[in-house]
């Protein structure tokens, strides 16, 4: 019997990111119930017990809606009856006080609880659900911060011991997927809030820019993520190497770093004012471009004030980044 291409659109990638692992390994994969991760799980079941690993099926609860705990139940029931070989749930705390929106602290605490649950498992990798979709719908909101290229290159395919192997799949595979399965999918009510930008994203600017651009938006933006991703590793190892000549004793030597590339040498300001403390969430373009004023345009400026009660200014022919 041919296998349904949705089914394959999902298996193929899941496949190669588990061939990548050994024998015996074990592989964490978090699912919350919706398409994307139960396809996801479905898959990791399929080809890792081929490969002879173990998988096991993560639930995250989050508390942010009635009724929580019952669904993550229910993932649990259909996580064992897809053959996972263990699983777990964990609850975590959403904190108010981070700082950061629902959604961002929601993923802060999901990501913190995930790590510790592979470092228990001794997990080799743990799988998370995004797909293309989700891809292209980040790649946009960069768009809007206006941040360059690193807010564009999208989620990574991979990072620590997360992996994302549906990056490359449409949302539409998922739920199909699931549903020649037979797998009950869950639609969180989150995904229809308009409340939310990324709602609005995916509901109202992707299907416009469809309908007045034509198809293939979604993976052009995809594509795009993929390669500014690749410049921006080259352009971090650049960066490094321009502040390993620039670095001297309590700072950064103006005569050095004026020579470099624009390019290079606002990167090389960016990461120096991180790495003084400087919240890269408040960190503007506009910041680093008045920084860079005291290295290629001085005309006797004392400091320039920058977010996290830091400064920037010019000491003995160094560029100096110390608390305000």
């Amino acid at each position: 019997m041919t296998l349904h291409p949705s089914i394959a659109a999902v298996r193929v990638p899941v496949r190669a990111a588990l061939s990548r692992l050994s024998e015996g390994d074990v592989v964490a994969v978090a699912c919350s119930g919706g398409a994307d991760s139960l396809a996801l799980a479905s898959a990791a079941v399929f080809e890792g017990h081929k490969l002879a690993q173990r998988i096991v099926g993560v639930t995250v609860d989050h508390g942010l809606q009635p009724g929580s705990a019952e669904q993550a139940d229910r993932v649990v029931a259909q996580l064992a009856a897809m053959g996972v070989d263990e699983t777990l749930t964990a609850r975590v705390e959403v904190a108010n006080a981070s700082g950061l929106g629902p959604e961002a602290a929601a993923r802060e605490a999901r990501y913190a609880v995930l790590e510790e649950v592979a470092e228990r498992l001794g997990a080799r990798a743990v799988l998370l659900g995004h797909t293309l979709d989700d891809q292209a719908e980040t790649v946009l909101l960069g768009l809007t911060r206006g941040s360059g290229g690193r807010s564009l290159q999208g989620m990574r395919p991979d990072f620590g011991v997360f992996a994302r192997p549906l990056l490359g799949v449409r949302r539409d595979d998922t739920i199909t997927a699931c549903q020649v399965e037979g797998l009950g999918f869950w639609d969180d009510p989150h995904n229809h809030d308009p409340g939310y930008t990324r709602v609005r994203v995916r509901d109202r600017v992707l299907p416009v820019l469809e309908a007045e651009l034509g198809p293939g938006i979604a993976e052009a933006l995809a594509r795009t993520a993929d390669q500014l991703r690749e410049d921006t590793l080259l352009l971090d190892e650049l960066t490094g190497e321009a502040l390993a000549r620039a670095r001297r004793p309590g700072g950064l030597d103006i005569s050095t770093l004026r020579l470099e590339q624009p390019a290079l040498r606002h990167r090389a300001i960016h990461r120096t004012a991180l790495e003084a403390g400087v919240p890269a969430s408040e960190l503007t373009r506009g910041h680093v471009l008045d920084v860079d004023k005291l290295v290629v345009g001085w005309r006797g400026q004392r400091w320039v004030d920058l977010p996290g009660h830091r400064r920037a200014l010019r000491r003995e022919g160094l560029l100096v980044v110390e608390p305000a």
